[in-house]
């Protein structure tokens, strides 16, 4: 499943740089990065597909202004392609919901459906004989639950879920740990009787850590573990198949 040919030409690493670079600079311009599972460092040859089940867990995201706190629960089937092999594109869909704890108030539970997500990752570096790996990588989620009612006024939620994450791995005993920080930002944006409001995390919390483990259970069969911490608390378990 992992990239094993260090690249050479100096051409494909200058485009990759180039190219990251690009994309760290639209991403950090953008008004929308939150947080979302990695992925860890497990890279795709050129043509290599990935299908898989994913479960994310938010625990406690803490919003702007002492707005309370946003919660949520997702479920996924999960699509990654290698394009190139330092390029892997993953896609997602399934179902979510939020609970919204709002600093004075009681709770606001959007039950389950639709989200989905997208983003990729992008191979920086690779050390076949320490078994070293160094991956960039930038991965959205949205969640659309549905639609409530709270003393006669109707209530809409959106969850949008972005982050951006720098990680690096060390094979060791048979799996794949991995260690890395990220950019994220969770944007809780909502409607009461039509009228649009949106309230985004803790901007003084948008610095977190990632910590996880690629698990081989067969040749084609692997479990990713994933946990973030310091910006939010959050867990995600997947199982994915190779072909």
């Amino acid at each position: 499943m992992h990239y094993t040919k260090r690249i050479e030409d100096k051409p494909i690493k200058k485009y990759i740089f180039k190219t990251l670079t690009g994309i760290m600079v639209l991403c950090i311009g953008s008004t929308s990065l939150n947080a979302a599972p990695s992925y860890g460092t497990g890279m795709l040859d050129k043509r290599q597909a990935v299908i898989g089940t994913e479960t994310y867990t938010l625990f406690d995201r803490d919003l702007e202004d002492s707005q309370g706190c946003i919660r949520s629960l997702q479920h996924f089937f999960l699509l990654s392609y290698g394009v190139f092999d330092w390029l892997t594109i993953d896609l997602k869909g399934g179902a979510g919901y939020i609970k919204q704890n709002p600093a004075n108030a009681a709770e606001l539970d959007y039950p389950t459906s639709f989200a989905g997500g997208y983003g990729f990752r992008i191979k920086l570096y690779e050390n076949e004989n320490h078994s070293l790996r160094a991956v960039f990588g930038f991965h959205h989620i949205s969640v659309h639950p549905r639609s409530i009612r709270v003393n006669g006024t109707k209530r809409r939620a959106i969850l949008d879920d972005w982050q951006t994450e720098l990680l690096f791995s060390k094979d060791m005993f048979g799996t794949t740990p991995y260690l890395g920080t990220k950019w994220s930002r969770v944007d809780y944006i909502h409607w009461e009787n039509g009228t649009r409001k949106r309230r985004m995390s803790d901007l003084t919390r948008s610095i977190g850590l990632i910590a996880g483990i690629d698990i081989p259970l067969t040749q084609e069969v692997s479990l990713n573990l994933e946990g973030h911490f310091m910006d939010e608390k959050a867990f995600s378990a997947a199982f994915l198949y190779s072909f």
